[in-house]
Formats: C-alpha cells, structure tokens, sequence
C-alpha cells in the first residue's frame, strides 16, 4: 500500500509540476505510437479490404498468417528490424538504427497485422450483405473498396483502437531498435521498465498510471466521436 500511495503521489506531483523530460518522454511516447498506428492504417485498412473481396490462390493461407501475425512476439520483431538496420545488415545505410524512425518501423510490423486481420473481418461481413445491391450498381470488388471502407468506418476505429493499444504498450521491440537513449528513443514504457530495474517502483507506478490514462483519454475520444457518428446516421 506503501508503493501504491507513493506512486500516486509521485504521478501528480510530475503531472502538476510539468517537469521537461516527463513530458518529452510523454510526446516522444504518442508521436512514435500515433505515427505507427497512421501507417498501419494507411497500409492495413485496404489490405484488410482486398483480402476479404478478392479470390485469388493462396488466400486462405494469407488469411491464417495475418491472424497468426497478430500474435507476433515483440522481441522477435525489434531482433529482425534491428538486423536490417544496423550497419551490417542491408538498410544499415540509412542510418536509423537507435532512432524514433526504427521504433515507428518496429511498431507498424506490430500493428499492421492486427489492423489488416480485423478489417478484412469487417469488410467480409459487410461484402455478404450488400455484394448484390453493389454488383447491380456496377460496383465489382475494386470500386466496393472504398464504399465498404466508409460504411464500416465506425466498426473500424475498434480495429485501429486495438493497433493503437499495442504500439503504446510495446517495450521489447522498441528497447531493442531504440536503445532508450534518454532526450532521443526514451518513451514511457522503457523508462517505466528501467525505472523498475533500478529499483523505483512508485517513479515506474507513477509513469504506468500516467500511460494508463493517456490511453483511456484518447480510447474515450474515439468512443465519443464514434457515438456522434452513430447519432448522425440514425
């Protein structure tokens, strides 16, 4: 209860405090997120579609490996960017190992899946239902894209909620590609399991009851917008 009480009070007294480098950690925290989430869903959303419209050999398989990926072990996935972006490895030119880019990189593999499996999950639904009213309007799978997207847009927020809620909890891959360099890779998360590992639990508490509420807030936004939208079409 001790812990528990000291990581309270040490919570409100960063947040009120406004001290400098929780808030850089906090901004460097939903910048690298929000940024893997955008890209996932800038990718993921018409994969998703196309998987669930298009018939084409191998279908199943992929449909199987987007699920299984959803499961992707984080670790495995900053070992694999990590090998690509260091100077041995093929992209090691660019740079961009230790850097927010790699863990934004590290996180939309994470996400993607996730965004992808869910969507094509939607848009399958939504093809069974309205398949016969879009072909008679000439609407063959590649135009239904689009519609089908916007139709089930509300749906789909749940799909980048979830994408969003992994890339904010991510600690392994993003330690192994960023290194938790303070002022350059250090998010909430890492600080969180370095604070831990020297032994400043109500500092680590405080930071997890901050991440938590971060994601409650942008989770309850995204439910009041997705209320409003459902009170406009009804």
């Amino acid at each position: 209860m001790d812990y528990l009480a000291a990581a309270f009070q040490a919570a409100f007294e960063l947040i009120v405090s406004f001290d400098a480098d929780l808030w850089e950690i906090v901004a460097l925290s939903l910048r690298v997120s929000l940024s893997a989430v955008l890209i996932a869903a800038l990718i993921g959303l018409p994969l998703g579609a196309a998987v669930a419209l298009f018939s084409f050999p191998g279908r199943g398989a992929l449909i199987v490996l987007l699920n299984a990926l959803m499961g992707l072990p984080p670790v495995v996935v900053g070992l694999v960017v990590y090998l690509f972006l260091s100077r041995a490895g093929p992209l090691g030119v660019l740079n961009l190992l230790f850097s927010p880019t790699a863990m934004i990189i590290a996180q939309v593999i994470l996400v993607l899946p996730i965004v992808a499996a869910l969507t094509r999950q939607v848009i399958e639904d939504l093809w069974g239902e309205y398949r016969e009213q879009l072909i008679s309007l000439g609407a063959g799978p590649a135009r239904a894209i689009p519609t089908l997207l916007w139709d089930g847009r509300i749906t789909l927020v749940t799909a980048i909620l979830a994408g969003f809620g992994r890339a904010s909890a991510e600690v392994g891959a993003v330690m192994i590609v960023g290194g938790n360099i303070d002022h350059v890779t250090r998010v909430m998360t890492t600080t969180i399991a370095l604070e831990t590992s020297k032994g400043a639990l109500p500092l680590a508490l405080g930071l997890g009851i901050l991440l938590l509420l971060l994601t409650l807030l942008i989770n309850a936004a995204a439910e009041g917008v997705r209320r409003y939208a459902r009170a406009r079409l009804a």
